[in-house]
């Protein structure tokens, strides 16, 4: 059997389809693999090298184990494309050559086929499908295979003994694989180990009807990794009807679930074929944790499913796994080449088949991996060189906030008129970087103002500093929800006006400095430096309210520049700002003024506070 290559390299270029289907890359399609061309000896492979394909080296790169993001690919059945002599390994050969082509770019980590390879069991069809797995074996790209029930005798379990199917997928060929662990004694039931996103993940492959017995040997691989999340892959398990795309449990499903994913709180997420259409449902286990349970199978669809595969873009960075289903062999067509069925199927966009799944992986995985929490650290550890003032709000609402920095800027509650006594609360929320374990809550609003706030005294020597070399001013804050009676509110500003050190540009009656939040919640510096007359102002992008997050402003005697977690943010302006006017009053933290009135209180949450005499470089913030 000979793949041809023709050295065509495919490239994901969006294109637009006559039906607005995105078309990804373009180029002729290598010669496919000919049925009539297949050893008929069961397991057999005839390539030899000069006839393999050919990957050039940036394909054959892996990906990088340590990236948040990474990419399961998951190949559903594609039994009509080894079926006798009626099929083509064709798109079954384009899907692989894409997947390692773009391993490098999606960090594609592994690949699993939910089972029905071949269509009938038989030793001829099996002929054909081994070759074309050769061309991940080359690759030594991981991938898994498992038996649905047109790849053996549907009625029979795992311990059916030999058959094709098993010498050409059994255990022998896994052997060498970076991620296979083991099988069953029968070789029908496998596991996988791959690193991805810093972490150790764990594949089954199960049969399409595994014995008391194989069900057993899963518990058992599940209980010898205790840490790892599991994903389990299965020919059946869940099914969806037609415009009712929430699944479920067939009556084999029902086993599975009792004998296996139930009672394994580790088993997240699990993938299967055999039914059509696509669909999926969220059950909760015995331990309360939800499991994600998808069928995918496109066997119905033209061309036997174009061999189309899902691609599981796992991204712990957002907590979101963004799915999408493809076919390589037809983007590879000539879009002017294509024909009116294949090009509606290059791409499936609709909710059932392209779509996103929130998923806090730290917490959904804190039962059996929990990650260790950032210890508290000691207030001395963060007085820095040219600390001026470090606030830790981990004390109790009424007293003296205490200067950690040791220069005398305690802080003092202060009560708005008619304000509620808790307007002030002390909370052990915090931002997980955070170096105190706590923080205040501040009720705060305004029409009329009302909440409390915390002041310097009127003689606390930050007062007089005007930071002619430069500063570093930065916070842990949550913000509380959005509506108009927080718009505009301050975190921490300076009393004095403009009009006070003598500016009259902009508008003389605003704060000398005011670090706050617009009516979009987009953070704002607002200052008058020692050497303008107008207001020099830094903008940031709107912050989600409920969140916590790490702000800086940081100014090297020049320039200033705002921070969102260590994060640089783009409207920082150019023009140079040289310190900070000043009237010599305090400064006031969860509150902002105007004409030196207090117009309302800060809403939401605020940890530590540090304010330094000169610029700091982001890995020296305090989420450092």
């Amino acid at each position: 059997m000979t793949i041809q290559n023709d050295g065509t390299s495919r490239r994901r270029l969006l294109q637009a389809g006559a039906a607005g289907v995105g078309a990804l890359g373009v180029g002729a399609l290598p010669g496919a693999l000919s049925p009539a061309s297949a050893s008929t000896t069961a397991g057999a492979s005839t390539m030899d090298d000069s006839a393999l394909v050919t990957t050039s080296a940036a394909a054959r790169r892996t990906g990088n184990p340590d990236s948040p993001r990474f990419t399961l690919a998951v190949v559903p059945d594609t039994q009509y494309l080894f079926d006798t002599d009626r099929g083509d390994p064709a798109p079954l050969t384009a899907s692989f050559e894409y997947l390692i082509e773009q391993r490098a770019a999606d960090n594609i980590v592994f690949t699993a086929h939910l089972g029905d390879v071949v269509e009938n069991a038989l030793a001829l069809e099996f002929a054909q499908a081994g070759p074309v797995f050769d061309v991940l074996d080359r690759a030594r790209m991981p991938y898994s295979v498992l038996a649905g029930n047109h790849d053996i005798d549907g009625r029979t379990d795992d311990q059916r003994g030999d058959t094709p199917y098993l010498q050409t997928f059994g255990p022998h060929r896994f052997r060498r694989s970076s991620t296979y662990g083991g099988s069953t004694p029968d070789g029908y039931n496998s596991y996988h180990v791959f690193r991805a996103a810093g972490r150790q993940w764990l594949l089954l492959a199960m049969d399409w009807r595994p014995s008391d017995a194989g069900f057993a040997w899963a518990r058992k691989v599940i209980a010898e990794h205790p840490r790892m999340p599991v994903i389990l892959t299965i020919h059946e398990l869940v099914y969806a009807d037609a415009g009712d795309p929430v699944a479920r449990f067939s009556d084999h499903g029902n086993r599975v679930w009792e004998q296996l994913v139930d009672g394994n709180d580790q088993i997240f997420l699990t993938l299967n074929g055999h039914f059509w259409p696509s669909g999926r449902v969220v059950r909760q286990n015995k331990a309360g944790h939800d499991v994600h349970l998808h069928i995918t199978n496109y066997q119905d669809r033209y061309y036997g499913g174009s061999a189309m595969i899902r691609l599981y873009h796992f991204d712990l960075a957002r907590n979101t796994i963004d799915v999408e289903t493809i076919s390589p062999w037809i983007i590879d067509q000539e879009p002017a080449r294509r024909s009116l069925l294949a090009e509606g199927e290059v791409e499936l966009t609709d909710e059932t088949n392209r779509f996103s799944v929130p998923l806090d992986f730290a917490a959904r995985f804190a039962g059996f991996d929990p990650r260790p929490v950032r210890p508290e650290r000691p207030a001395r550890e963060l007085v820095i060189p040219g600390t001026l003032a470090y606030w830790r709000l981990d004390g109790a609402v009424g007293s003296k906030v205490i200067d950690r920095s040791g220069r005398g800027n305690d802080l003092t509650p202060v009560l708005l008129p008619d304000s509620p006594a808790d307007s002030l609360k002390p909370s052990t929320d915090h931002h997980p970087d955070q170096p105190a374990h706590a923080s205040w809550i501040f009720a705060g609003g305004k029409d009329p103002a009302r909440g409390g706030y915390l002041r310097t005294a009127d003689n606390a020597p930050l007062n007089r500093q005007a930071f002619r070399t430069g500063y570093t001013i930065e916070a842990f804050v949550k913000l509380a929800d959005d509506g108009a009676d927080h718009a505009w509110e301050g975190l921490l500003s300076r009393l004095g006006t403009g009009a006070d050190v003598g500016k009259t540009g902009s508008d003389p009656f605003e704060p000398v400095a005011k670090l706050g939040f617009s009516g979009g919640r987009q953070v704002q510096w607002a200052v008058y430096p020692l050497d303008q007359n107008d207001t020099f102002t830094n903008w940031g992008h709107e912050q989600l309210a409920g969140r916590w997050f790490h702000l800086a402003v940081v100014n090297d005697g020049k320039h200033s520049t705002l921070y969102v977690d260590s994060s640089e943010l783009l409207r920082n302006p150019a023009t140079p700002s040289n310190g900070l006017s000043t009237t010599g009053a305090p400064w006031l933290l969860g509150a902002g003024h105007y004409a030196n009135t207090i117009d309302q209180g800060f809403a939401g949450w605020i940890g530590d506070i540090r304010i330094v005499d000169h610029a700091l470089k982001p890995n020296q913030f305090l989420t450092a």
